[in-house]
């Protein structure tokens, strides 16, 4: 296992994710394999991994109380521990204090190494700066009492977002945890948000950098191609060598489900082996292949005659997303939206499509976007279930 120095700490260089911890049936709901989680803990110490990251709602809140018992059997400095503050999710109210000391008793703590606050994004920064709940200032209070040792966010928000945050409270934050991988480095523009943050010198911390699974699974010929290159290497260790060439990455994460994936994750992190000039425009050629996108070049033609004012360049671009693989991060970034700007507003005029220099049926393509946003759960949704889960519990 190598490591990264991040403020004196030696951080393994993967990460241990506990949203994906494998379950005893393969079915949303059931419970999570504890005994196998004991086990993936075990391999992934006694091989060098000591950042395990969780958060309030992962698993309908068992997570925190199922990774924090595994890691118990160890002395408290052989692990860091990361867990996030869930600002993002839709309250009447929110409450910091009631929810970290909740944190703290279901893991057994008397302290976070890293606290982060969770997905800030267009729908909850206003909930996370609202000096009504005083969130920051809260944290800011728990890291003075060394109840928090390193504070920080994650973000699944466009780079405006991220640069407004950054501007309000970049001084408290020191890490950000964000979706980066070689398909989101020009698809989500996940490129112009690593660029930000290392520009103002925070160091990255990466989530999703498989795409949920996605990027196991290329086509035969992509496989080939890179395999010619790298005999040894399968897709997601490729995966992890572009991210290992990003020299402001700290932290790579990954949410890995049984003890197979945990192994082999572990052998590719056994040392840096960086892609060279021609691996990495290979892998970047088959992230384009893998896209098929709307051909909107964003020359904001359409916009000038648009009765509704759309960003429609910005919405293609949510679509192709979607069009790639629905998932409720991408929902979340159009229900962020107000009602009046989202694909479902379009009136069908054709303005946009008359001049259009790449002929793109903008209305006919607002019309499946909105289609295939109600097949998105809604987060509003999400959070209700989330709710009624708890109290069943």
């Amino acid at each position: 296992m190598y490591y990264n120095d991040f403020q004196g700490k030696q951080l393994s260089g993967l990460g241990f994710g506990a949203m994906r911890l494998p379950l005893l049936a393969d079915t949303p709901g059931t419970p999570v394999d504890e005994a196998q989680v004991e086990r993936m803990v075990d391999y992934a110490i006694a091989h060098g991994v000591n950042y395990f990251d969780t958060a309030y709602p992962y698993h309908n809140g068992l997570s925190e109380i199922i990774i924090a018992k595994a890691l118990s059997r160890y002395p408290r400095e052989k692990y860091f521990l990361a867990t996030k503050y869930p600002g993002h999710q839709i309250s009447s109210t929110y409450d910091p204090e009631a929810i970290f000391e909740e944190q703290l008793r279901k893991c057994n703590v008397k302290y976070f190494d890293f606290y982060l606050l969770h997905n800030v994004y267009e729908n909850s920064i206003s909930t996370y700066l609202d000096p009504r709940w005083d969130i920051l200032g809260y944290f800011r209070e728990q890291k003075r009492l060394g109840r928090i040792r390193h504070l920080g966010f994650s973000s699944h928000g466009g780079i405006d977002c991220l640069r407004d945050f950054l501007h309000t409270c970049g001084d408290d934050m020191e890490f950000c945890q964000i979706q980066l991988n070689y398909l989101d480095w020009t698809l989500q523009d996940a490129k112009a948000r690593y660029e930000l943050l290392k520009e103002r010198d925070i160091p990255v911390w990466v989530m999703e950098p498989v795409r949920g699974g996605r990027l196991a699974q290329l086509e035969k010929a992509d496989v080939e191609r890179l395999a010619a290159l790298r005999p040894d290497e399968d897709p997601v260790a490729w995966a992890f060598r572009f991210l290992q060439g990003l020299p402001h990455v700290t932290m790579i994460l990954s949410g890995m489900s049984d003890m197979q994936q945990m192994e082999a994750n572990v052998k590719t992190f056994e040392d840096r082996k960086v892609l060279d000039e021609k691996e990495l425009e290979t892998l970047l050629d088959v992230a384009e292949g893998m896209k098929d996108p709307i051909p909107c070049t964003a020359c904001r033609y359409c916009c000038d005659g648009c009765p509704q004012g759309l960003d429609i360049p910005m919405l293609l671009a949510t679509y192709n997303d979607v069009r790639f693989s629905p998932e409720v991060n991408v929902g979340m970034r159009v229900e962020a939206l107000p009602e009046d700007k989202r694909p479902s507003a379009c009136v069908g005029c054709g303005k946009c499509s008359e001049i259009c220099p790449q002929g793109i049926d903008v209305p006919k393509e607002m019309e499946q976007f909105s289609e295939a946003l109600k097949k998105i759960p809604s987060w509003a949704e999400i959070c209700r279930q989330r709710d009624a889960a708890q109290a069943r519990r």
